[in-house]
């Protein structure tokens, strides 16, 4: 693939083609409960304490079903399988609703500042209530797996410390405790692999992104402004799951992130993102119709940066496999987009889930192995000095021929919806996607490096 042609050339649009929301079976639900009990024995285990804030819900939600919004919140499981919720004022009367039968704890300290308090118990009283107790082994789960070999991940905490030190003081000096986001997002973590109706309720969110983010791409011209482009991106009220981004020209003016008033005009950068629970589509790429029209220093952008992307965006779509270990995909990228040329930081493909990045097990030296059911978003973001960016990132699954056998019986309008997508990268864009990798969305690989001609997008060549 390293040597492969990318043309440049007409290409026929995607069709957009969200369909409706799927909700989790009760199957699938106890499936996960399994799941996270048999991880608990085999971590020796009393209790887990699953973490929740606004921004940090997705290992909360992944037995509960709701997350508490603007309160903190804790899901305290035990090994014998039952579970307690302390939840604040406005999401006690919740506890009813979880997927999962809860005893609720009231912990007025998780409301926001200056609502009514309690004052009949302390903090480390409720967790008393809670079933925490002296020498228990007690692993808690925040939302960061710590994965640098220069700390002890396992005695890191990312909650609130008054939560930790509390902990401490119930479990007393011959209590455990530890880090075990691990046992969520880490190697073979309970998250990082979906059935087929995970899939089919995550599809949701990956094909809305795919088809604000074509609308938007369509929508984009001279005179239009970011506002416009963010109201075009934002979709039916769901949550996003990232930072909408509908930038043009110049980013982080005196540190705003937002779109503003500004107006698109020939020449710019131009950045867009959205993302909703289940898969980002993100594009990135200039205002220009041609090559003349782009900035001085940016003459050669198409053949240096777009190009040499889009190659290793393809390369990676062919390439991939089930039981590949993750290090074998870093190194396809590096082979064809040299990190010491193109300046890539992050993985080249990560995980995602409620959170845009759930983890990844694509790293340097990764051993970790590539599995069926896995739901990756192809993020590869390289720069060059005096260019701005590029990006076609979308969402993608590996499925084995027993999850395509699921999905197919079990959910026959999304598999043709993932065969008409996979049909057109290959047929359209010439792509030899993997046999056993999936879109989740119809403008996987599609990508226009001068955003203001809508006709013609990059492809692998006949050749």
């Amino acid at each position: 693939m390293s040597d492969r042609k990318i043309v440049y050339k007409a290409v026929r649009e995607p069709e957009k083609d969200c369909a409706l929301p799927v909700e989790l079976t009760d199957e699938t639900m106890e499936e996960r409960r399994r799941e996270v009990l048999a991880r608990m024995r085999e971590k020796g285990l009393d209790k887990l304490i699953v973490y929740c804030d606004v921004e940090h819900y997705g290992n909360f939600y992944y037995l509960i079903g709701f997350y508490t919004r603007f309160e903190e919140a804790l899901l305290v499981i035990d090994k014998d399988g039952s579970m307690t919720l302390m939840l604040g004022n406005e999401n006690l009367n919740h506890y009813g609703k979880a997927r999962m039968k809860c005893n609720a704890v009231h912990v007025s300290l998780f409301s926001l500042p200056n609502q009514p308090n309690r004052n009949d118990k302390s903090f480390e009283d409720l967790l008393l209530e809670a079933g925490l107790g002296e020498g228990q082994s007690v692993g808690i789960a925040g939302w960061k797996n710590f994965t640098s070999e220069a700390d002890d991940g396992k005695n890191m905490y990312d909650i609130p410390a008054y939560m930790v030190e509390s902990i401490r003081s119930v479990i007393g000096q011959e209590g455990r405790l530890s880090n075990q986001t691990a046992l969520y997002i880490g190697e073979n973590g309970v998250r990082t692999t979906n059935n087929a109706n995970e899939i089919a309720q995550y599809e949701y969110g990956a094909a809305l992104a795919s088809d604000a983010m074509l609308d938007a791409m369509n929508l984009l011209d001279e005179g239009i402004s970011e506002l416009a482009l963010g109201d075009r991106l934002s979709r039916y009220g769901q949550r996003s799951s990232v930072t909408t981004i509908a930038a043009s020209g110049e980013r982080f003016v005196k540190g705003n992130i937002f779109p503003t008033q500004r107006q698109v005009k020939l020449g710019d950068p131009i950045s867009l993102t959205v993302g909703y629970m289940g898969g980002t589509s993100s594009r990135a790429g200039y205002a220009v119709h041609i090559q003349e029209e782009l900035p001085e220093g940016a003459e050669h952008y198409m053949e240096e940066l777009a190009i040499p992307y889009f190659r290793a965006y393809a390369a990676w779509m062919e390439e991939i496999r089930i039981g590949m270990p993750g290090g074998r995909m870093y190194e396809i990228i590096e082979k064809i987009l040299p990190k010491a040329e193109y300046h890539w930081k992050l993985c080249p493909g990560h995980l995602t889930a409620e959170e845009e990045w759930l983890s990844s097990p694509i790293y340097a030296g990764s051993v970790e192995e590539l599995k069926s059911g896995m739901i990756f978003q192809i993020d590869i973001i390289p720069c060059k000095s005096g260019m701005k960016g590029v990006s076609a990132e979308s969402t993608v699954v590996l499925a084995d021929k027993r999850l395509q056998k699921d999905i197919r019986e079990n959910y026959p309008d999304l598999w043709e919806r993932m065969m008409r997508r996979k049909n057109y990268i290959r047929e359209e864009l010439r792509i030899h996607i993997a046999d056993e990798l999936f879109p989740l969305c119809s403008t996987a690989a599609y990508l226009r490096p001068y955003l203001l001609n809508k006709t013609y997008a990059l492809a692998v060549s006949e050749q």
